[in-house]
């Protein structure tokens, strides 16, 4: 029996070769932070994804993990996500974490409201939800756990409990060499015991027709009714006995997915027919899947040996990767008598249609690089090669041309048993004879390569080169030799640029648009409708492919794209599918897309190819974006992590704040970006992006409100996720301090109008006292005028008595000398002149008003003078010699020295000190 057994295990390898597998997203310890092997998974409410690892509990957001380590540093078996809770088993403890206000998951264990020693030594293997109860399986024991009353029930067995299940609202269990037991009103019951379970192991339970469903470890599914176990006679039971299954789970629509020690994943159909088989050669990070998963979105999450792997199982997209490198890179696929056939860079394969588990096949002498596959009426396969041109029957190949590099094939109008041909070097007519195709001739006087051409009307040729432009060729009757020849002016050149026809209408589409040819105007103008699917920030190539059922379909960064025709409205309806680039994996230039049906499409790939539902595309799920962490990192590299379900305030500091966001989507071909704004500070979305983080340096104080938005594929997130924060004032902005330079303020105000007031008045009386000092100086002038003019007076009236005294006494001198007596009456008359007190009057009054203080100032400092004495000072005030003097007093010189001599005695002067220098002080 295992003879036959191992050939078909060996067959199903060998055919899955040529399977078409849904899309599958891998995660290595590198990307979560983990260890290897990982234990269970679940999803909570959000669509977060809660794995069970060795290293402790991951969650995962969509964008990125993180890993929280376990309670107590052993291996976390169980994970199941209920309600806001994540409730998770180890060793010797079980309890559930919970999310605290910053995002973060905080663990209460469950095991101080156990008795003391109930969980020693013992592992917590599973966790089920079941009403109202939490269930956790043990080696030994069940425990039943009310989250409201915080109350445990326990169910033993004397045996080891391998696994539990939940089935039909009821709680099962298989206890090793005993059987499958149901609880029931709080007790256990047995409800099998055959043989196969005493010595194998029950993997999972299902329903399945209103019977059980059992899945063994090594004996395959087994139906179990009416106590009785009975073997599921399946298509694919002999597989199944010859595996050892260590997970298994039933999908939604019935169907299931089988987790194996060594052999990968396997689905199977409500039936028991075998789907596929995805292995470690066929995309899958291990073989050994420890635990299985189904989310809210229909994904199936395989927990292996090492690794996580996200498989799209309801995906519209399935892959056929090439990873043993036989069929290379695909440039042209094409259906023809129900075969696929793909060309690529090593040759042409194929396979028949609706065997996708079937191998493809080479196609002998058809080694190298095939450029397109042409379907003519279903009736020839054209095959344009490097080497030349092949016509294709099933697996057989015939060269009509050893023209190198054939690039396509189009029909000329009016002549149904001719085909033009673009290569390399120009352009072949082929031409059917005799129901044989042959090269009827080269076109004469056209050597450029032509890989996009289009014949417009008869004899009328387009033929675009990327690099040199669109040739309009004018071919003669016999199709022999070109006419003329022009290079179509009105369009620009460009890289992965192309021609094709579409609805009777040559089009050229670059990075500019496309350009529709006007019969008209004999001109291309920009279409503006058609060039709205080329985006200048999302343009890849101007690639354009026309099926067989007449979509046309674009290539760009983040989408493929096709047009169609509106039955009711007749009118162009664009639809865009979000493939982006990074995932299709194809050539720049060398897009190809082709029909298997009406709605299934294939798509070439550097790798191999996808094919792609149109039926399955249109389904919109929705999307909710979830703020997961909002955190500020100060300078000195500390991080502070924010309570997001609340306003946040932060201290005004330098530094960065960072937000993380995510969005719950685990579709592979899907891609999420994200737009953002911060209220406050600007006043524009950003550019979309697919980080889902952000930070802000150095804030300036205000209120602020961030907002994030995504864009899953093409479709909207349903919410904007928002978060609302105040950077406070920096201290020497708070109130305090702004009413500190207020008054500051007014201080200062006051001080300065006060110095202003002070500098002006200062300024003021400083000019006054210019014009003051102006006005005293006019009136000095004027009283120095007048003290010259009076000095002047007295300088006369002194003079003149000095002469008048010095003419008496010459004529007093001239009297006596005479010998008259008669003169003595004379000489009386000259001495009562020369000692006149009038002369003194009118001298004292000049000097008074040339010096009006002199004599009281002289007076008040020596009061014991006489008048002489002060009469002497007068003249002494004078600066007049003794000389001068001694006329004026009517004495001698020598008399005028002695009276000197006395007056400076009565004034107390030394003999050194000048007595006019004192005089002169007063």
């Amino acid at each position: 029996m295992k003879i036959p057994q191992c050939f078909l295990l060996l067959l199903f390898c060998f055919l899955g070769f040529g399977q078409e597998l849904p899309p599958i997203e891998r995660f290595t310890t590198e990307d979560y932070n983990g260890d290897n092997q990982n234990w269970m998974i679940s999803q909570a409410e959000n669509q977060f994804i809660y794995v069970a690892n060795n290293k402790g509990l991951l969650e995962y957001n969509g964008s990125e993990w993180k890993t929280y380590s376990s309670p107590n540093k052993t291996i976390i078996r169980a994970v199941n996500a209920i309600g806001d809770r994540i409730y998770t088993g180890c060793y010797a403890d079980l309890g559930y974490w919970k999310k605290n206000n910053v995002g973060a998951l905080i663990y209460t264990s469950l095991k101080p409201k156990l008795e003391v020693g109930v969980l020693n030594d013992n592992q917590v293997w599973n966790i089920l939800e079941y009403n109202e109860w939490v269930v956790f399986q043990t080696s030994k024991s069940i425990y039943f756990y009310n989250p409201k009353t915080e109350i445990f029930k326990i169910v033993s067995a004397t045996q080891n409990i391998y696994k539990i299940f939940k089935v039909k609202n009821r709680i099962y269990y298989h206890v090793a060499n005993q059987g499958i037991y149901v609880v029931e009103n709080g007790k256990s019951k047995i409800v099998a015991a055959d043989e196969v379970l005493k010595t194998d192991r029950v993997i999972n339970v299902f329903e399945s027709n209103q019977n059980l469903v059992l899945a063994t470890r090594s004996s395959g599914f087994f139906k179990l009714s009416d106590s009785k176990l009975t073997a599921w006679d399946i298509s694919a039971a002999a597989l199944l006995s010859d595996i050892d299954i260590f997970s298994t789970i039933q999908l939604k629509d019935g169907s299931f997915i089988i987790g194996t020690i060594s052999d990968g994943v396997i689905h199977l159909s409500s039936k028991g027919d075998l789907k596929y088989q995805i292995n470690q050669k066929k995309g899958l990070t291990n073989n050994t899947v420890l635990s299985l998963f189904e989310d809210r979105a229909k994904n199936v999450w395989a927990a292996l040996d090492n690794g996580v792997n996200c498989i799209n199982v309801k995906s519209p997209i399935k892959t056929f990767i090439d990873y043993e490198g036989v069929l290379g890179t695909v440039y042209t696929t094409q259906v023809f008598k129900n075969n696929l056939y793909i060309g690529t860079n090593q040759g042409l394969f194929y396979r028949e249609l609706h065997q996708i588990n079937n191998a493809f096949k080479f196609v002998e002498g058809t080694a190298g690089q095939v450029w397109e596959l042409f379907n003519l009426n279903d009736e020839y396969l054209f095959c344009g090669h490097h080497f030349g041109t092949f016509i294709i029957d099933s697996d057989k190949s015939e060269k009509i041309s050893d023209t190198l590099g054939a690039w396509g094939f189009k029909t000329i109008p009016q002549h149904k048993n001719y085909l033009l041909q673009g290569n390399y070097s120009g352009l072949l007519v082929l031409e059917k004879l005799d129901n044989k195709w042959r090269v009827r001739n080269k076109v004469e006087g056209f050597e450029n390569s032509s890989r996009y051409f289009e014949i417009n009307h008869q004899n009328q040729v387009w033929v675009n080169h990327e690099y040199k432009g669109v040739f309009k060729l004018k071919l003669n009757d016999s199709l022999t030799k070109v006419e003329k020849l022009d290079i179509e002016a009105s369009l620009p050149l460009g890289e992965s640029s192309s021609l094709i026809k579409y609805k009777d209408n040559v089009l050229y589409a670059s990075e500019e648009g496309v350009f529709k040819y006007s019969e008209v105007n004999r001109t291309f103008k920009r279409d503006s409708l058609l060039s709205t699917i080329i985006d200048k920030n999302d343009y890849v190539s101007g690639r354009l492919v026309v099926d067989k059922i007449g979509r046309l379909w674009t290539f760009s960064k983040n989408n493929i794209g096709f047009i169609e025709n509106d039955n009711v409205t007749n009118t162009s309806v664009i639809t865009n599918i979000p493939i982006p680039l990074k995932f299709r994996k194809g050539i720049l230039g060398f897009e190809n897309i082709s029909s298997i049906t009406p709605s299934t499409y294939v798509l070439g790939t550097a790798n191999g190819y996808i094919t792609l539902d149109l039926n399955e595309t249109h389904k919109k799920d929705k999307h909710l974006i979830y703020l997961n962490k909002v955190a500020w990192h100060a300078n000195d590299d500390t991080v502070v992590p924010q309570d997001i379900s609340s306003k946040g305030v932060f201290k005004f500091k330098y530094g960065l704040l960072e937000f993380n966001y995510a969005v719950p989507e685990y579709e592979r071909y899907v891609g999420v970006k994200y737009q953002y704004i911060l209220e406050g500070d600007t006043d524009k979305w950003s550019k979309w992006k697919e980080a889902s983080a952000v930070t802000f340096e150095n804030l300036s104080f205000g209120t602020y409100t961030f907002k994030v938005k995504a864009k899953i594929g093409n479709i909207l997130s349903q919410n904007i996720a928002a978060y609302t924060f105040e950077v406070c004032r920096p201290w020497y902005f708070t109130n305090t301090a702004i009413a500190a330079y207020v008054l500051l303020f007014f201080v200062i105000v006051f001080i300065t109008h006060k110095a202003y007031k002070r500098y002006y008045i200062k300024k003021f009386e400083k000019e006054q006292l210019k014009s003051q000092q102006l006005v005293m100086k006019i009136k000095n002038e004027k009283l120095n005028s007048n003290i010259e003019s009076k000095n002047r007076e007295l300088a006369i009236s002194t003079m003149s008595i000095i002469k008048k005294n010095k003419v008496l006494n010459k004529i007093k001198k001239e009297i006596k000398n005479s010998k008259d007596n008669d003169n003595i009456e004379a000489i009386k008359l000259i001495d009562n002149n020369l000692n006149d007190n009038k002369d003194w009057s009118f001298f004292e009054k000049a000097f008074n008003n040339a010096d009006k203080d002199f004599f009281g100032k002289i007076k008040k400092e020596h009061p014991d003078l006489t008048p002489n004495d002060l009469r002497f000072c007068a003249y002494l005030r004078l600066n007049l010699s003794s000389k001068e003097m001694a006329p004026l007093l009517n004495i001698s010189t020598k008399s005028v020295e002695t009276k000197r001599y006395r007056l400076r005695k009565k004034l107390g002067l030394e003999h050194d000190d000048s007595l006019v220098n004192y005089m002169l002080k007063f």
